[in-house]
């Protein structure tokens, strides 16, 4: 089990980063947030979860530890993998999830790609008593400062819509998402700024 990696960040996308541990480049799948969080050429230290499978060994990071613990937590549910426990992450964070696992508040999880509303009884029925020792932290364990996006407004559309749909949302709902955001916005956000805002974009 890889607990935890730190090191320089070689690379970061919206959804992942690599970070260089020993001379290894290591793929680290991570939410928007922790993404955003980390700058190219800086030390981020992650909380990681390691998913095996038959053809892959999949790293999950996250910005604390309680996250991860979150996350693990999620799949122990029937029908919830890794992807859709860090997109349940990426949309509410350990935190508001707790929340409406322990009240049982269904409204708010089917806000999430992937939960109707069965699957939100189902969650709250199996974790509503497991969620009480999971808490975030309002800090977070990566380090350095959010990569610089691009000057223009154009670039930046294709490639929030494609991690919106990556997490669940349809082409429809994150094109307008990203079309509502793109007349509010500031000129000059970074890349992981319009993520977040259409993240906000899409919750009820």
């Amino acid at each position: 089990m890889i607990a935890s990696v730190r090191g320089p960040v070689a690379h970061v996308g919206l959804d992942h980063v690599v970070v260089e541990v020993g001379g290894i480049g290591m793929l680290v799948h991570t939410t928007p947030a922790t993404a955003s969080a980390c700058h190219r050429g800086s030390e981020a230290s992650l909380a990681t979860s390691l998913v095996v499978r038959e053809d892959s060994l999949t790293l999950f990071g996250f910005s604390t530890p309680a996250e991860r613990d979150m996350f693990v937590t999620l799949q122990t549910v029937s029908g919830v993998g890794p992807r859709l426990a860090l997109a349940m992450l990426s949309v509410m964070g350990p935190d508001q999830l707790a929340a409406a696992l322990s009240t049982g508040d269904s409204k708010a999880l089917t806000s999430i790609p992937g939960i109707g509303a069965k699957s939100a009884e189902r969650l709250v029925l199996e974790l509503r008593d497991k969620v009480g020792a999971v808490r975030g932290s309002g800090g977070g364990a990566a380090s350095g400062t959010p990569p610089s996006g691009p000057g223009g407004r154009e670039p930046w559309r294709g490639q929030v819509t494609e991690a919106l749909v990556g997490l669940g949302w349809s082409a429809k709902q994150a094109g307008d998402a990203v079309e509502r955001v793109a007349a509010a916005a500031p000129a000059d956000a970074d890349i992981a700024t319009y993520l977040r805002l259409a993240l906000r974009e899409l919750r009820p």
